[in-house]
């Protein structure tokens, strides 16, 4: 089905979904921004150079629903394609989700109506269901495990465009941009709110996951 949408109307949420050849799994978190029961968003599927058919499957929905959007480049790591898709993002506030990741059906919804109950906030995260192990390095230290429900979880991240681009955007680390991410936005002192509903479903089962990458080498 293809789904039109006026170009002129600015979506609530950009959804950035950055990937580097997750081609074996990508359409599992395309299919679940499309159940969302919320229809206020496009996505920016930011490709960091992928060589397998990542391209074939992202311009698959790109050619079917005009709110996706297919943007590649060389291989700059996953900062660099979060602040590309930031900086493309026509939508009022910047959400994301990992390639290996899914949004359960009313992910969107909730957030959407607890920005509108509070509009003064800037800055939401929280909310999220682990499949799998729920632990991981310690950015601090990271030959030190730390249960997930004491990490940031930039998955779940919702921020006003222009306060994203205000931070600076993602720099780059081997670990833990997301973490430095919130530091910046603590500092800059933007408005954050933390939520608990587990609508983020962080799949910890993925081989190539940098954390389970990093947890190898304990």
């Amino acid at each position: 089905m293809i789904v039109s949408v006026n170009k002129n109307i600015i979506p609530f949420f950009s959804i950035i979904l950055t990937c580097y050849n997750r081609a074996y799994i990508l359409e599992k978190a395309i299919k679940s921004i499309l159940s969302q029961t919320c229809l206020d968003w496009e996505c920016l599927i930011v490709d960091d150079g992928s060589n397998d058919n990542t391209t074939e499957i992202a311009k698959k929905y790109c050619d079917t629903d005009s709110r996706f959007r297919y943007l590649y480049h060389s291989n700059r790591k996953q900062a660099q394609s979060k602040n590309v898709g930031i900086l493309a993002a026509s939508g009022m506030f910047i959400t994301f989700l990992d390639s290996d990741d899914e949004y359960a059906t009313n992910h969107l919804e909730i957030r959407q109506r607890i920005l509108f109950q509070y509009p003064d906030v800037e800055f939401l995260h929280g909310g999220v269901r682990v499949i799998g192990d729920e632990f991981v390095p310690n950015r601090d230290n990271t030959q030190e495990l730390i249960k997930l429900s004491e990490c940031i979880i930039g998955g779940t991240f919702v921020v006003r465009k222009e306060a994203a681009i205000s931070i600076g955007g993602f720099d780059e680390f081997d670990y833990g941009d997301d973490t430095e991410f919130f530091d910046k936005a603590e500092k800059m002192g933007l408005v954050i709110a933390k939520i608990d509903f587990p609508t983020y479903i962080y799949n910890r089962n993925s081989i190539d996951s940098i954390c389970n990458k990093m947890k190898k080498n304990l």
